[in-house]
C-alpha cells in the first residue's frame, strides 16, 4: 500500500488561529516533514471557500502551492485532490502544471474532477452548469491536457472548449505527461471517463462503497477496452488516531472546539461524523485492520488527512510508526 498526506491549507478550517504571516512556514514545515519521512506524496484541495460553511478564514490556492512545494521539497510527489476542471481553462491549466512539473523535477500528479461546491462556483462568477455539462468539461479538458503534454500543442473543437494549436512548451519532464487521477465516483459518466484516461482513480473509502465502485470501473474498462488492472485505485481518509479510544475521542473533541466558533455546534458535530467509523479513525490496530480489508479489495493508495496537523504532529508521527509499516 502507498501513502499520501494532505497538507493543511485552510480549506477545512485547519489553519485557524495561526497568523497568515506564518501560514507558509507551517505548510512548508509539514511538506518537508513528509519529504523526509515514509510518505510518497503530499496533497492539497482545490477550493476557494472553506467548508463545512464559507467563512472569512484562509483558503490558499492549490496550484500556487504546487509550485511552492516543488521548490522546497526534493522527493515527495505533489498532487491536488482534486483540481476542478472548470476553474481554469484546460490548456492554461496544462501549461501551469507543466511548469510546476519542471520546478519540482518531474513530481506533479494531476488530480482532476468535475467540481461540486456551488457556493464558490457562483461567487467566483463561473455560474453552476448542470452536472452533464461539468462532466463534458472534464472529458474534453482531459483530452486537451493529454494532447498538450505529449505533443507540445493542443487543438480541440469541442462542445465546451475550443483551442487552436495552443503551444505548451516545454513539455512536462515525466515521460508520457503528468499522471492523471480522475477523482469522483459518478457511476455512469465519471467512472467511464476514468476508464478511458486515468492512471489513478480516487473514490469512496468505505468497504462496500469501494467494492461497488471498483466493479463498476471494471465494467467501464471492459466497455472502452482499457486495462482495469493498470489503474491504481485510491481513497481519501480522515484520520483520528490514538493509543486508546479515549485518546481518539479527545482528538475529535479538539477538532470540534476549533470549528465551533466559525461554523456553529451543529455543523462542527457533523464534521466529526466524517471521522467516526471511518477506516482511519481508531487505535493503530483498528486502523490497520480496516485499511487492510480495503487493501484486500484493491485499494492500494491512501491519502490521509490529519485535521490537527498544523498544531500537533503527534498523530502523524504515530501513524508513521504504527500504521504505515504494518501495511507497506
Amino acid at each position: 500500500m502507498r501513502f499520501g498526506m494532505f497538507v493543511p491549507q485552510g480549506w477545512r478550517h485547519d489553519l485557524v488561529g495561526i497568523d497568515p504571516r506564518d501560514h507558509w512556514t507551517t505548510m512548508k514545515g509539514l511538506a518537508q516533514h513528509a519529504d523526509a519521512g515514509p510518505w510518497e506524496s503530499i496533497w492539497v484541495y482545490d477550493h476557494f471557500h472553506t467548508v463545512p460553511a464559507p467563512t472569512d478564514q484562509a483558503t490558499h490556492e492549490a496550484w500556487t502551492l504546487m509550485s511552492a512545494f516543488g521548490a522546497v521539497t526534493e522527493r515527495v510527489r505533489l498532487g491536488q485532490m482534486c483540481t476542478c476542471m472548470s476553474y481554469r481553462n484546460p490548456v492554461y491549466l496544462a501549461k501551469v502544471a507543466a511548469t510546476c512539473d519542471i520546478v519540482s523535477g518531474g513530481r506533479i500528479e494531476m488530480g482532476i474532477g468535475a467540481g461540486w461546491y456551488e457556493h464558490e462556483w457562483r461567487a467566483y462568477g463561473y455560474g453552476f452548469p448542470p452536472a452533464r455539462e461539468r462532466l463534458r468539461m472534464l472529458d474534453e479538458g482531459v483530452q486537451i491536457m493529454r494532447q498538450a503534454w505529449t505533443e507540445g500543442s493542443a487543438s480541440l473543437d469541442g462542445k465546451q472548449y475550443q483551442v487552436d494549436e495552443a503551444i505548451v512548451r516545454p513539455l512536462p519532464l515525466q515521460d508520457g505527461g503528468i499522471p492523471l487521477w480522475i477523482a469522483g465516483g459518478g457511476e455512469k459518466v465519471t467512472l467511464k471517463i476514468a476508464a478511458k484516461y486515468a492512471q489513478y482513480t480516487n473514490f469512496e473509502g468505505t468497504l462496500d462503497g469501494f467494492t461497488r465502485k471498483s466493479e463498476l470501473l471494471k465494467g467501464h474498462c471492459e466497455t472502452v477496452g482499457t486495462d482495469f488492472d493498470a489503474i491504481v485505485r485510491s481513497s481519501n481518509f480522515n484520520v483520528a488516531i490514538g493509543s486508546t479510544e479515549a485518546d481518539v475521542e479527545r482528538r475529535l473533541q479538539d477538532l470540534k472546539a476549533r470549528l465551533e466558533p466559525h461554523v456553529g455546534a451543529e455543523q462542527a458535530e457533523g464534521v466529526l461524523g466524517g471521522f467516526r467509523g471511518g477506516a482511519a479513525c481508531g487505535t493503530p490496530e483498528q486502523i490497520v485492520e480496516k485499511l487492510g480489508a480495503l487493501r484486500d479489495k484493491g485499494m492500494t493508495y491512501g491519502i490521509f488527512y490529519f485535521p490537527e496537523a498544523a498544531y500537533d504532529r503527534s498523530g502523524i508521527e504515530q501513524f508513521e510508526r504504527e500504521v504505515i509499516p504494518a501495511l507497506r
